[in-house]
């Protein structure tokens, strides 16, 4: 819980540090992410529990990334992520999982991602900001990607890449779990980690 209310404390922190660099009120941020001005405030004041798609609405209209929205201060050169010592962003209702690992640092950063969707179990993403690319490795069972309406089986050992620009769903398919590496290559410009 101390892992969680600090990450909720550093999200408040980046939010408005965010906001306040683009120049932007509460109910302008509201407007453009399509989040409720009072869930902003919540926010900001570290409380509620925002979702992965809240995150991600707020990251695109901030023009920065999910994690940068997360992390607290730099840890030095080299960061090494578990995998269970970092919670989840998104739960499925069948059990499945999606962990932000880290994000790297510079004028293009990448979000690497950790995922688990049990066979039918899916998660339909917003289109995020042009220049947005997502790439997909399972490493174990099969998904099926849709993307524009298209659907793309992905199985393991399998890497697909896509402009996240579009609607797209991560869907678990056949008859086990699918565990797979998203990576989320962001546009390169003026960035700025939260800090």
């Amino acid at each position: 819980m101390a892992e969680t209310a600090a990450t909720l404390r550093s999200v408040a922190h980046n939010v408005k540090a965010a906001r306040t660099r683009a120049g932007l009120s509460l109910d302008e941020l509201s407007r453009r992410a399509q989040v409720s001005k009072g869930a902003l405030v919540a926010l900001e004041k570290a409380q509620g529990n925002p979702n992965l798609a809240t995150l991600v609405r707020l990251a695109d209209t901030l023009g920065i990334s999910v994690s940068a929205l997360m992390q607290g201060p730099p840890q030095g050169r080299v960061r090494v992520v578990a995998a269970d010592a970092v919670a989840p962003l998104w739960t499925g209702e069948r059990g499945g999982e999606a962990r932000l690992m880290l994000t790297t640092s510079g004028p293009a950063p990448v979000e690497v991602w950790r995922w688990r969707l049990e066979p039918g179990e899916e998660y339909p993403s917003h289109p995020h900001q042009a220049g947005v690319v997502e790439t997909v490795s399972v490493t174990s069972g099969r998904m099926t990607l849709v993307v524009d309406g298209t659907e793309h089986t992905v199985d393991a050992g399998q890497t697909a890449t896509f402009d996240g620009d579009s609607p797209h769903t991560y869907r678990g398919a056949g008859t086990e779990a699918c565990h797979l590496i998203m990576t989320v290559h962001l546009p390169s410009g003026p960035r700025e980690s939260g800090s």
